[in-house]
């Protein structure tokens, strides 16, 4: 399953910059995981400052 990104969301993009294969985007006022490229690597989840971050359900 992929990751999800809550409304905790700061947008400070750091998720962003770490995906190996780029399915984090920014949108309007969080960024978004795309579920159809996540690799469910748990990079993103590790640097998210604000524990945005959680495994997909």
């Amino acid at each position: 399953m992929a990751h999800k990104i809550n409304s905790e969301c700061i947008k400070c993009g750091a998720c962003a910059a770490v995906c190996p294969v780029g399915a984090i985007s920014e949108g309007d006022t969080q960024f978004a995981i795309d579920p159809g490229l996540c690799i469910d690597c748990g990079a993103c989840a590790a640097v998210c400052p604000v524990g945005a971050i959680s495994p997909g359900e």
